[in-house]
């Protein structure tokens, strides 16, 4: 190269003389060595590239599935946790209306049996009045036949009559 720069120069500086025979050999060589480059540099450097790219195209088109797949799972989860919520929320409602019922149905139940009680309370205390009056009905009744009979068999003054009150009553109370 060097001799064709010398050449050149000198050509230049003594009437243009160019050597073609070298140029068409350098020529010649630099199409070899582009053609040796092209079949033994250029095709497996291209095949390296070509399976280099694919490789990345498919790690790209893997990436993107994953994460396709993966917002699609977040996706159902998010589904799955606001049912699980609202579940959540029917069981809490449903439980507070059926501790409302019972509660309403022990109270119900608690005055249904208060007024019974009372009725029965009632009752008894009708039936023990009625005893009372009765026994009473018979002590009188009583206390009239002892009273009729002393009177019966003497004559009694104003006096009289009232001690003899008096002594029947305070019998009939100690009879009790």
């Amino acid at each position: 190269m060097l001799t064709n720069s010398f050449v050149l120069a000198t050509a230049a500086e003594g009437g243009g003389h160019i050597n073609t025979g070298d140029i068409f050999f350098q020529l010649i060589v630099f199409i070899i060595l582009l053609a040796l480059l092209k079949k033994f540099a250029w095709g497996p450097l291209m095949g390296i590239m070509k399976t280099r790219e694919e490789h990345i195209g498919n790690e790209i088109s893997a990436a993107e599935n994953s994460r396709l797949e993966a917002e699609k799972i977040l996706q159902e989860q998010r589904n799955l946790l606001k049912e699980a919520r609202t579940d959540a929320q029917n069981l809490i409602e449903a439980a507070k209306k059926q501790g409302e019922l019972q509660r309403e149905e022990i109270v119900a139940a608690s005055r249904t049996e208060s007024e019974r009680i009372k009725e029965a309370a009632k009752l008894e205390i009708e039936q023990q009045k009625e005893k009372a009056v009765a026994a009473i009905r018979e002590q009188v009744a009583s206390l009239s036949v002892l009273i009729a009979s002393k009177v019966i068999e003497k004559e009694l003054t104003a006096a009289d009559q009232d001690q003899l009150i008096n002594e029947y009553i305070k019998e009939a109370g100690e009879e009790r």
